[in-house]
């Protein structure tokens, strides 16, 4: 059964299981940030560089299938599959939101 996510997340969603750079970064905010694992990407080419790198050569595909609400975050969990080591692994993605789009992405196992 799918899951019923704001459009922006739902267009990331979408965008990443098709591995499209340009669709992946179209709902963060030009000024959005994104913390993986304890990593910080900060704007758009930070963001657009960490795709290319840590995304597109492993063919990571975030599928979620829980979301709630937590502490100011919309928390979507879920496996992402692709061409590395212990796929698919379980990951949670901690989502802010500012108007039509993403302001945080919080990522971690």
């Amino acid at each position: 059964m799918p899951i019923d996510l704001p459009k922006p997340v739902a267009d990331y969603v979408e965008a990443n299981a098709q591995l499209d750079v340009p669709g992946m970064l179209k709902p963060f905010a030009a000024d959005a940030v994104i913390v993986d694992n304890g990593r910080r990407y900060e704007g758009q080419a930070e963001i657009r560089t960490l795709f290319e790198a840590e995304v597109i050569p492993v063919k990571a595909i975030f599928t979620p299938d829980t979301v709630r609400h937590e502490n100011g975050q919309l928390v979507v969990e879920g496996p992402a599959h692709g061409d590395f080591k212990g796929s698919p692994l379980r990951f949670t993605y901690g989502f802010t939101l500012k108007g039509d789009a993403i302001q945080t992405l919080e990522i971690t196992l």
